[in-house]
């Protein structure tokens, strides 16, 4: 017999009726919730009382709401002074919770910029990513880490500027083969005045600023003076420097003349897929484009789904000052109010109709169109690999989010764990992870025991993070690059964490180790192999050498980062920047322990306390 408190919790209209009692016409936030408190959708409002009371209407629904509202359990609500402080917080709780009807922005990176920095006589021109920390003139955001290479290198044939660090700098004593090729002026061995090196600063700064024609213009003539006074090494010098300017622009494709400042942003949507185009516009150059494949679920129309992708964009980037998009959104005024104040000048948000700006519109839904066509193939070829994977492993169904790890180190040292992820849409980088093995009584290079130490940790954190396994982190499938000990050992750390129904295969290479001969090992049945042909093999091979590839990465970077340790990484009060001032005044992290305490206080940006501090660090451990 079934009592009232086995019944299961209301849901549905009658459940988001009774919040009306308590609601006014306040600004704000709310939240709609399952019956086990997880969030279904975020929505902003002008009048909260109204919106929902718009969703207890019996009918006028789309299926999409109506599932939702089916689904609601629970509400959360959150009042706000304005409805721009509303939009803002809904953007911010979209991407912290993800709810499932929301429109979701899946890749979130941030994009390099140039900077000429200001710390030093002769400025260093380099690629820049995060805060903005550092002195100097910011150029961006270029749209990928290729088109800022791309520029600079082209930059450096124009402008010859250095990309070496300051203390490289300073301890030159001849030139670098930098200069021997023609792509640096040589400045930290005197081939250079200060005052010319500043002016041909002044001239990258100019063109990354968009006066690129006025620099050119002087280049040409300088180069005709130059052959005038029969000074043709200089000349053929100048000419480089042209050409070089050129291939800049003429890589940069699409150079407007009527637009300064501007993302340009296309929608296209397909089969219930979305497909975002952004191109950056600075100083009337293009400086790349980035696609975007947001999350979106069906009847769900362009306005909003723009809307969404604009608010969860540029809530951790600096919007342009003009927006000039491929569709109208819901709320344009509210959203060039938001960005506005975040900006701290006006922001414009334009639908072109005709002329350039149209043009540039179009260009980047045609864009968008063969981006999503290309994507929608991807996915179809990956759902039958996923399909296959399940066959050829017993699986019980295609897996949607596959955890590979593999382990790097020499002979023991530096040692790293690696974790790739992959599901229906491909490499899902941005769910990759490192491990720094810190097991101290594992004897180095035992596999065994590192492989065990990730997979602990990582069990421990998944149940600590998704106990419930709701919020889709935990995977179907474990791929471990090793045979029949790596699959024993992870097994053992399984089952001590109580995991026992996610599917485990080992990858090792066959008797004679060549790729196309792979036997794969599962708990409690023989090994096996793939045909040598089958498209699964290949796709397995590729997870492996995917995290064999980040594994030595993420090696590599470590153990570069300790080779580049000194002592003076433990003194308290030395960072980054006051080490570099004291390898550059002393030459090295030996020298300035040998130093005495009025020498180190002559070091510019070391106070006498901090002098004192470095001085005692290195005396009393003596």
């Amino acid at each position: 017999m079934t009592t009232p408190n086995d019944s299961p919790p209301p849901q549905g209209r009658k459940v988001i009726q009774a919040y009306l009692k308590s609601l006014d016409s306040s600004p704000g936030v709310y939240r709609m919730l399952d019956s086990e408190s997880r969030v279904l959708y975020v929505g902003k409002a002008r009048n909260l009382r109204a919106r929902v009371s718009s969703y207890a209407r019996p009918t006028g629904h789309s299926a999409r709401i109506s599932r939702m509202i089916a689904n609601t359990a629970s509400m959360m609500f959150l009042t706000t002074k304005t409805e721009t402080e509303a939009l803002l917080l809904e953007q911010n709780l979209i991407k912290q919770l993800k709810p499932k009807f929301n429109v979701l922005l899946r890749d979130d990176k941030s994009f390099p910029n140039i900077l000429v920095t200001a710390d030093h006589h002769y400025p260093q021109i380099k690629k820049h990513r995060g805060a903005k920390k550092e002195k100097g003139s910011y150029y961006g955001p270029f749209a990928s880490a290729g088109a800022v290479n791309r520029t600079l290198n082209q930059l450096q044939r124009v402008f010859l500027l250095r990309d070496c660090s300051n203390a490289m700098f300073d301890s030159r004593t001849r030139p670098c083969l930098q200069h021997q090729i023609k792509r640096c002026s040589a400045p930290c061995v005197g081939k250079i005045s200060a005052e010319d090196y500043r002016e041909t600063v002044r001239d990258a700064e100019r063109f990354l600023s968009g006066k690129s024609t006025d620099i050119q213009g002087r280049l040409a003539r300088d180069m005709e003076e130059a052959s005038e006074a029969m000074e043709f090494e200089r000349a053929a010098a100048l000419r480089d420097r042209i050409k070089a300017l050129t291939q800049v622009q003429t890589a940069q494709g699409i150079n407007p003349q009527g637009v300064n400042e501007a993302d340009i942003i296309a929608l296209h949507m397909e089969s219930g897929q979305a497909c975002v185009q952004v191109f950056f516009i600075r100083a009337n150059q293009n400086w790349g484009n980035h696609d975007y494949y947001p999350r979106i679920g069906s009847e769900i129309d362009a306005a909003e789904v723009l809307e969404a992708f604009i608010g969860q964009f540029y809530d951790t980037r600096e919007p342009p000052r003009q927006l000039i998009l491929s569709n109208e959104i819901e709320n344009p005024d509210l959203m060039a109010e938001a960005l506005s104040g975040k900006l701290g000048r006006k922001v414009e948000l334009l639908v072109p109709k005709r002329g350039e700006k149209a043009e540039l519109v179009d260009g980047a839904l045609r864009n968008a169109r063969e981006s999503l066509a290309r994507k929608m193939a991807e996915t179809a070829t990956q759902t039958k690999l996923l399909q296959g994977l399940a066959d050829a492993f017993d699986l019980p169904k295609p897996p949607e989010r596959i955890e590979v790890y593999d382990n790097s180190h020499i002979q023991g040292t530096n040692a790293v764990g690696a974790m790739i992820v992959a599901g229906p849409e491909g490499m899902m980088k941005n769910q990759y992870r490192k491990f720094n093995i810190r097991g101290d009584d594992l004897t180095p290079g035992d596999d065994f025991g590192m492989m065990k130490e990730v997979l602990h940790r990582r069990f421990k954190r998944l149940i600590k993070e998704d106990p419930d396994r709701s919020r889709g982190l935990w995977p179907d499938l474990l791929l471990i690059d090793g045979g029949a000990g790596q699959v024993s050992a992870v097994a053992s750390i399984m089952a001590q964490h109580g995991v026992e129904d996610i599917p485990m295969v080992g990858v090792a290479k066959g008797i004679d180790r060549d790729a196309g001969k792979e036997e794969f090992h599962r708990v409690g049945k023989r090994p096996m192999a793939l045909r040598h042909n089958d498209p699964v093999l290949y796709f397995v091979q590729r997870l492996r050498d995917e995290a064999h590839r980040f594994a030595i990465g993420t090696h590599r970077a470590k153990r570069a980062k300790g080779v580049s340790a000194t002592p003076l990484d433990d003194v308290p009060g030395v960072g980054a920047a006051r080490k570099r001032a004291l390898l550059a005044h002393f030459g090295s992290a030996k020298a300035v322990s040998r130093a005495n305490l009025s020498d180190l206080k002559a070091v510019e940006g070391v106070s006498d306390a901090l002098a004192e501090t470095i001085y005692g660090y290195f005396h009393e451990k003596g």
